[in-house]
């Protein structure tokens, strides 16, 4: 795999993301990690998993500027293996816990929010859905997988204006469950999915998907209509050229 280093360790299996300085998300990350999730769900010597970033960075969400040059129809395969790729982490049956190693924006969240519990280091780090002020419309399905924690009046308010949390913040509001210095976020992470592990994993994984219906029906249910909203908006003038300004500052950033 060119954008995930995948380890196991007694019977847990350790996804890292990797790609680049701020694990950046674009269509071969997003098939690389739908497909590890897939093989470690159907791999009956594996019973948890973790997904970690690397120092500093999380994931800071899509690859803006790789998605922007994308044409209509990579653009669509895109959105549609995303949306995807949420579905089946949300779906993954067996203990799965995120290691949040620094800053967790926009598509590094949502991996996150698949997850069953949340460790991210201390630091001036920060987490959110902050896809609306860039102009992409926010389906669904994002909107059920944020209120599933947050609740629906929050996500609801934060979805709308893109707020992105700090790391006090984040526990204070439930984003995540727990803050570890940055040397100890693994382990702590490690610690938590173990104690899932040692459970009656036939009772905790039906139970799980049980507590998880209405969302993973939800999931289930984005359809093509809301795809065409996404795309429509994605390829709107306006959008363009906010989301080309984006790129310019990160083409040329302001030196301090």
């Amino acid at each position: 795999m060119n954008t995930l280093q995948l380890a196991v360790n007694n019977k847990l299996a350790t996804i890292t993301l990797n790609r680049g300085r701020a694990n950046a998300i674009n269509i071969e990350m997003i098939t690389e990690l739908i497909a590890a999730a897939q093989q470690m769900e159907a791999d009956d010597a594996i019973e948890g998993l973790i997904i970690t970033g690397k120092e500093g960075f999380f994931s800071a969400g899509i690859d803006l500027m790789e998605v922007f040059a994308y044409n209509e129809q990579e653009s669509s395969h895109f959105w549609t293996l995303f949306l995807q790729m949420q579905a089946v982490l949300a779906n993954f049956k067996k203990p799965l816990v995120a290691a949040i190693t620094g800053h967790s924006p926009a598509g590094g969240c949502i991996i996150a929010l698949t997850c069953d519990y949340r460790v991210m280091a201390q630091g001036r780090y920060i987490i959110g859905l902050n896809e609306i002020p860039v102009g992409i419309v926010v389906p669904d399905a994002v909107f059920h997988l944020y209120s599933f924690w947050l609740g629906k009046r929050k996500a609801y308010q934060y979805l709308l204006e893109g707020k992105l949390l700090n790391v006090e913040e984040a526990l204070q509001n439930g984003l995540i469950d727990e803050i570890a210095e940055p040397a100890n976020v693994l382990a702590a992470a490690e610690q938590k999915v173990r104690m899932y592990m040692q459970l009656n994993q036939a009772a905790w994984q039906q139970s799980k998907l049980n507590f998880r219906s209405d969302l993973l029906a939800q999931l289930k249910n984005e359809n093509s209509q809301a795809l065409e909203k996404m795309q429509q908006q994605w390829w709107a003038p306006a959008t363009r050229a906010t989301l080309q300004k984006a790129i310019d500052k990160l083409n040329n950033p302001v030196k301090q």
